[in-house]
């Protein structure tokens, strides 16, 4: 797949998600598409996903941010770093985020999401002993 087209695709997909428009999500994915969400879920194909869009807006949730930060495309697939944010049973969070995509075809095939766990943060090491840990994980060298 040409790299116009890759980002062209995911672009949509996220659009999609940030415009409750499950018609433009389901265009992008092939059918027997895979998504796997941060936290575990996964939905194997088209018709899965679809259910997961309506059951996700028809709760009120909304995708209040998902901006794209980097996207690096090689031969084989597309890694892109994202921010999101997002209004979820009445609450508002935010995380940033990664995903694998791959493709068949003109459509995406499998997008995995990856999410940041901790405030990024400057190294500073520390020496406990012989080992070097970071300055607040608690640990004793161990």
């Amino acid at each position: 797949m040409d790299k116009d087209t890759a980002a062209r695709l995911i672009r949509s997909y996220i659009e999609g998600w940030r415009e409750r428009d499950r018609a433009k999500i389901l265009d992008t994915l092939d059918p027997d598409c895979m998504i796997i969400e941060c936290y575990g879920p996964v939905y194997r194909g088209a018709a899965r996903v679809g259910a997961w869009i309506d059951a996700w807006f028809s709760e009120g949730n909304t995708v209040d941010r998902w901006d794209i930060t980097s996207m690096l495309i090689g031969d084989d697939g597309v890694a892109v770093e994202w921010q999101f944010a997002c209004t979820w049973r009445g609450s508002f969070s935010t995380l940033d985020g990664a995903s694998l995509v791959r493709f068949k075809g003109e459509k995406i095939a499998y997008l995995r999401e990856y999410q940041t766990t901790e405030t990024l943060y400057d190294y500073a090491p520390v020496t406990v002993g012989h080992m070097r840990c970071r300055p607040d994980d608690g640990r004793d060298g161990v």
